[in-house]
């Protein structure tokens, strides 16, 4: 794919092909970005950068990121904004632009995965057990905090649903920018099953414990006992 040019916000998190982003603007230099990229095309590159851009100072050349798409903005009063992104493709960044303006911009090389058409019986199988290794994980989650929700609504392609999982884990940044730069998606449905097998046994025997307590042994749910004073 042909290089890019893309302002550049770093921030301390992984975003990731399809996952929406909340995102407050506050600072002088990314409300002027803002600015600039709502009156352009209305993209942007998040670069993960511990603690946001400083002290570690901007992501490296070679440093793997993924474009932001603004769907929603909302001025504030005070000039800061509330916006609402989705992530879209990956990127690597190449070479930083001399510019007049306040915030980096960069050359970027988006990139995908070199497999899009990998063995179909491998890839079919690892799919079907990610899907059932995230159901489980979805539902074990929603039986320890007692909070059912709506059925999660997964992705039909494997390399979306791939994407959509590596977001929604709650994982060290790096263990997320190694599944963001990855460059295969059977590799990295691999990773995510190996990944969540254990975190799945964890988790079922927490809820286990969970459920009992619920029920205070007895099989029924512990009802709470209010004192009146």
């Amino acid at each position: 794919m042909p290089a890019v040019e893309l302002p550049i916000f770093p921030l301390g998190l992984v975003l990731f092909p399809g996952a929406p982003q909340l995102l407050h603007i506050f600072e002088p230099r990314y409300r002027q970005m803002l600015a600039d990229c709502l009156e352009g095309d209305r993209r942007f590159g998040v670069s993960f950068a511990p603690g946001g851009d400083e002290p570690a100072g901007p992501p490296a050349p070679g440093h793997v990121g993924c474009t932001a798409l603004i769907r929603e903005s909302r001025l504030l009063p005070d000039g800061r904004s509330n916006i609402l992104t989705i992530g879209e493709s990956r990127y690597q960044l190449r070479e930083y632009l001399t510019t007049t303006l306040p915030y980096r911009v960069a050359r970027v090389e988006p990139f995908d995965d070199d497999d899009p058409d990998a063995d179909a019986p491998p890839l079919d199988e690892a799919t079907a057990s990610l899907r059932g290794q995230f159901t489980r994980f979805v539902d074990g989650m929603r039986a320890l905090t007692d909070r059912p929700g709506d059925q999660i609504e997964l992705a039909d392609d494997p390399k979306m649903l791939s994407f959509q999982v590596s977001a929604t884990l709650e994982v060290d940044d790096t263990v997320k920018l190694e599944l963001l730069g990855l460059r295969s998606t059977l590799g990295r449905i691999e990773i995510l099953n190996r990944m969540l097998r254990p975190l799945n046994g964890e988790l079922a025997g927490r809820v286990a414990v969970h459920t009992r307590a619920r029920s205070n042994g007895k099989g029924g749910v512990a009802r709470d006992i209010v004192r009146t004073q």
